[in-house]
């Protein structure tokens, strides 16, 4: 495994990476809410990258894993600063972005801010405006403790700790809410969703589509949950990269098979 590298943010923080040296364009890993680079996912991607000699960076957002901050300070805005930092000041070439759940919405709204840089996205239950969605359907108590207190702590299935949903974190995502408008890339998009995701139910994807401007396509896994971490739901999404990868990219080499990278 690549060792961690730190890289120094305008606020006095620090973004943890790391990065794999190969050919372009360069695959730039989003996490989730509440997960960091050493997840399945993650890992899938680099022994792909690994196996098919591909430029690969995975980093922790403020917050987050090895990154510093604490993570209730976090919000979109500056989980979406520290994703262009690692696309300005780490990834070189072009890029495609793999963005799981939040990191759905985070690659999104990166690629409207560096649309120059990105060949294309590949989005895993993408999470977008999830902080509306999920204010919405917090029972209207929950929400006068927000206001009042400043914020909540959700109970989480996939944490023995409950995690804070803070009054920022809802007030910072409405600046950045994507659905209730057309949404213009100039790159193609690639979607993969479970449909017994309990977390972004799949109609939720099918919206996003309907939201994009250009191109774009959505897989269905029929007993998928919200993770898509099995090994058939990561091989299935290093597949789905380097069918993005070779579409995108002028002259496509050969690469290896994806069943290869993946372990059960």
């Amino acid at each position: 495994m690549a060792a961690i590298e730190r890289l120094a943010t305008s606020d006095g923080e620090t973004v943890a990476f790391m990065r794999r040296d190969g050919r372009a364009p360069t695959v730039v890993w989003l996490g989730g809410f509440k997960s960091d680079m050493t997840g399945m996912k993650a890992q899938a991607l680099d022994r792909w990258a690994a196996a098919n000699g591909h430029s690969f960076v995975r980093f922790d957002y403020f917050g987050h894993g090895a990154s510093t901050g604490e993570f209730r300070q976090g919000s979109i805005t500056q989980w979406r600063d520290d994703a262009l930092a690692i696309v300005d000041r780490v990834a070189e070439g072009p890029i495609v972005l793999v963005g799981s759940s939040m990191g759905g919405w985070i690659a999104l709204l990166a690629a409207r801010v560096r649309p120059e840089r990105v060949r294309g996205l590949l989005l895993i239950a993408p999470a977008v405006d999830f902080t509306e969605f999920m204010w919405a359907a917090l029972p209207s108590n929950t929400r006068m403790q927000i206001d009042r207190e400043g914020e909540w702590l959700r109970p989480s299935t996939y944490d023995p700790e409950p995690y804070p949903i803070t009054r920022e974190l809802i007030e910072d995502g409405r600046r950045h809410l994507l659905l209730a408008a057309p949404i213009a890339l100039p790159c193609p998009v690639r979607i993969l969703h479970g449909m017994r995701d309990p977390d972004i139910p799949w109609a939720h994807s099918v919206r996003l589509v309907e939201a994009l401007a250009g191109e774009a396509m959505l897989t269905l896994v029929k007993h998928g949950g919200h993770r898509l971490s099995g090994a058939g739901d990561l091989r299935r999404m290093t597949d789905m990269l380097q069918a993005l990868l070779v579409e995108t990219t002028d002259s496509p080499t050969a690469m290896e098979p994806a069943g290869d990278t993946v372990t059960e």
